[in-house]
């Protein structure tokens, strides 16, 4: 198979890792209220697994990554994968709320990062066109988690108990992630020697040099409120809707939506940033994500979540990829991993903040209502710094054309 063939495989196999993963580690949403009513435990307890989660993957992403640039995506991805599959399971045995904080917070969340910045290095070196699209396709398998996991977790958890819900996942995770990595195969040291030319700083800029840059700067700090515009809203519909008088099914229904909205916004997006560029649609999208949030504060039926759930969803996933596309412009592609893993650090820093602050708000107020409004804040914040981001003088000024 040709290479320009080959690079569909690492995108078709990325998504598909990714949709395993991201649906694995945001089973937790759909699982809070049944854990809950199980343990006793209280929501901010259950909820904070997930911020630390989000916090063990900032601390290890920039490490994962960094382990990807010196012996490639393939091993690291694989090692990753059986560290979360057995992560998941030892979650499922927990016998109290804290060592379940420490296997799916720490334990789950230091090894999901093994899938995201090795992942999209790898996919950015095999594309010097169409760049924004293979990125986004990557990213839309992850987002097909709440179409496909979501439901599935939703039904198990009909049947089955919340731990053995967890033991199923584990065992998914294993039997999909662990071969799928197999097929990951390094970027074409021609692609790179045929544009780092034309794209990005020269091959002699060091690490230290890149985290220290301005534009690296300027990304971490956007990508960290963008995420925190987007964190609380996405971990908490559940139980938002479910207080809105909504079942359990037919709430996760509305994540779905979500998730289908999030397929057409990183494809369209990925296009869109072929076309006029990966800076000025992710700005334009952040102040969009803004007001998508804080669509939420409004929506009390079904109708109306669907709604803003379809406009939320397009925007806060179509966005996302696009930093990728920025990063592999503006660095060289011996550091993909790491300065990836630096600004996924950001990324998850921000997550970290929305089910903390809406466990908090919620077990305070009894609702969810200054959750959206603080997540509308948030994504006020990441448009603002965003337009102050400068590329580097030599780094692509003007889209990809496809071929």
């Amino acid at each position: 198979m040709s290479q320009t063939a080959y690079r569909w495989i690492v995108v078709a196999a990325g998504g598909l890792m990714g949709c395993v993963a991201m649906g694995a580690l945001f089973a937790l949403p759909v699982l809070l209220t049944p854990m809950a009513e199980a343990t006793g435990w209280s929501r901010t307890g259950i909820s904070s697994a997930m911020t630390i989660g989000f916090l063990a993957m900032a601390l290890t992403s920039m490490g994962w990554g960094a382990l990807s640039d010196r012996y490639g995506a393939r091993p690291v991805v694989m090692a990753g994968a059986a560290l979360f599959a057995a992560s998941l399971f030892l979650a499922s045995r927990a016998p109290s709320l804290l060592v379940f904080q420490f296997c799916f917070g720490g334990l789950v969340g230091g090894a999901v990062a093994a899938f995201f910045a090795p992942m999209m290095a790898t996919v950015t070196g095999w594309f010097t066109t169409q760049r924004s699209l293979a990125v986004s396709l990557v990213s839309a398998g992850m987002g097909l988690a709440p179409v496909t996991m979501s439901p599935l977790v939703a039904s198990l958890i009909q049947t089955n108990d919340w731990r053995t819900v967890l033991a199923i996942l584990a065992l998914i995770v294993s039997a999909v992630n662990i071969p799928t990595a197999l097929l990951l195969r390094p970027p074409p040291r021609q692609e790179e020697s045929a544009v780092k030319m034309q794209e990005g700083p020269s091959d002699d800029m060091t690490v230290r040099e890149a985290l220290t840059s301005l534009p690296f700067l300027v990304l971490v700090a956007t990508n960290f409120f963008c995420c925190a515009t987007h964190s609380g809203p996405i971990f908490h519909t559940v139980s938002y809707a479910e207080l809105c008088g909504l079942t359990t099914i037919v709430a996760v229904s509305i994540y779905s939506v979500e998730g289908i909205a999030g397929l057409f916004g990183r494809i369209g997006f990925g296009v869109m940033g072929d076309r006029f560029g990966a800076k000025r649609v992710l700005v334009a999208g952040l102040l969009a994500q803004a007001f998508g949030a804080l669509g939420y504060f409004f929506a009390h039926e079904l109708l109306q979540f669907y709604t803003v759930a379809v406009i939320f969803g397009f925007i806060y996933a179509g966005i996302m990829p696009l930093y990728a596309v920025l990063i592999r412009e503006n660095f060289p592609m011996k550091m993909m991993g790491t300065i990836m893993g630096g600004t996924g650090m950001a990324g998850s820093l921000g997550m970290a903040s929305g089910p903390l602050l809406g466990g908090w708000i919620f077990d305070t107020t009894g609702g969810y209502g200054a959750l959206y409004i603080t997540s509308f804040a948030f994504g006020l914040m990441a448009f603002a710094i965003s337009m102050t981001f400068r590329p580097f003088p030599n780094a692509a000024q003007t889209p990809s054309v496809a071929r």
